[in-house]
């Protein structure tokens, strides 16, 4: 049997570009990422997804897409309980979120987590597949 794997440099590209298309999205009226949204987002949470998409295609060019991953998991994790744990308030001093947001960051932070942590997936692929 053979032993499937993903292709870590493709999956970190792809989630870079999702998210700098997401975080360029946000910043015009739509009624799916905008200031008045479904997802919620002022220009300071366009600019984390923007960032956060610069970094996976970064670890992507630098060849560590899977610690790219992890530690992005990790983070989103991070900014999952957080989000939950104090509803009220505006995440790192300004950032913008409502409870769709903090949904998708726990549903972003599991998916992160579970490809990061738990898929068979490969820096580079290297060998020829069989």
């Amino acid at each position: 049997m053979i032993e499937s794997h993903w292709n870590a440099d493709l999956l970190a590209k792809l989630f870079g570009l999702i998210f700098l298309v997401l975080g360029a999205v946000g910043f015009s009226a739509n009624p799916i990422v905008s200031a008045h949204g479904f997802f919620v987002v002022n220009d300071l949470h366009n600019y984390v997804h923007i960032g956060t998409g610069v970094l996976f295609l970064i670890g992507a060019l630098l060849g560590a897409p899977v610690t790219t991953i992890r530690i992005i998991a990790v983070l989103y994790a991070i900014l999952a309980v957080i989000g939950f744990a104090l509803p009220d308030v505006e995440m790192l001093k300004g950032v913008q979120i409502n409870m769709a947001d903090r949904w998708l960051h726990a549903g972003l932070a599991i998916i992160l987590l579970l490809v990061g942590f738990l898929a068979p997936i490969e820096e580079r692929l290297s060998h020829a597949q069989l």
